[in-house]
């Protein structure tokens, strides 16, 4: 395991705004890291997650999943949903999408799962040797639905026999007048942690016109050039490359 890097080393944000995108009720380890680095971090989820309907039946089709040859978890959020099915033993070969899928895992139990380390995303996993060529090989992608697919297609066109489970799903946060009041109030060198297309949309599409607009005048530090695509065609001016969505790396960018 990669040891923490010290503190004297963590970037500093000099009061700088920080907005914090990740999905409802999972950004306050992040919101801390913000105010240890000197910033000041606004919570405004992209997402909401919620466990998947029918638990009974996904805790059977996730118990199958488990006795598959590969399994692949695509998110923190899977790993966490997934555990509270059914305890995560497995014979498998386990994969996970980014490290911090990874560290989700070691958490419960699973102390080798295999990930990416230079592009952390569906794509960096894929060029995996045991993914490249998985044709005849029973494979479990556990996830929720929807999303971009990219896993789920290349692993079909490759010949793996798959099956999905979904321990959750997406929705649209709940946002109140509290949100758009402290967005209304961002200034000029703000940044706006982005590491989901379904949260930047959302938030594109739910948030009154005037805050979207001011949203749109902060920096976006995105996780991924996929991402820095989809925010410049949103409208934002300014976007920042992370070297991937693991808190250390997004706030690195912020800091820039």
């Amino acid at each position: 395991m990669t040891a923490p890097r010290p503190n004297a080393a963590k970037p500093a944000l000099h009061g700088r705004t920080v907005v914090i995108t990740r999905p409802a009720g999972t950004g306050s380890s992040l919101a801390r890291d913000v105010s240890q680095r000197g910033g000041t971090p606004l919570l405004l989820p992209g997402l909401s997650l919620h466990a998947a309907d029918q638990p009974e039946r996904v805790c059977l089709a996730l118990q199958a999943a488990l006795g598959d040859e590969l399994l692949i978890f695509t998110s923190p959020a899977a790993v966490r949903f997934a555990a509270r099915l059914a305890p995560l033993r497995t014979q498998a070969t386990v994969f996970a999408v980014g490290q911090g899928t990874a560290r989700a895992l070691r958490r419960h139990g699973v102390k080798d799962a295999l990930a990416p380390t230079l592009r952390q995303d569906s794509e960096g996993l894929l060029d995996h040797p045991l993914l490249a060529q998985p044709r005849g090989r029973r494979v479990a992608l556990v996830c929720a639905p929807g999303g971009r697919g990219v896993l789920r297609e290349t692993l079909v066109d490759r010949g793996a026999h798959l099956r999905e489970v979904h321990v959750y799903r997406r929705g649209v946060p709940r946002w109140t007048a509290r949100h758009f009041d402290a967005v209304s109030r961002l200034t000029a060198d703000a940044c706006v942690l982005l590491s989901s297309a379904e949260a930047l949309g959302n938030l594109q599409q739910g948030l009154p016109a005037d805050a979207w607009a001011q949203l749109r005048g902060a920096a976006a530090v995105v996780s991924s050039e996929r991402l820095a695509d989809a925010a410049r065609a949103a409208g934002f001016s300014q976007v920042r490359l992370a070297s991937s969505a693991l808190s250390v790396d997004l706030l690195a960018a912020a800091a820039r």
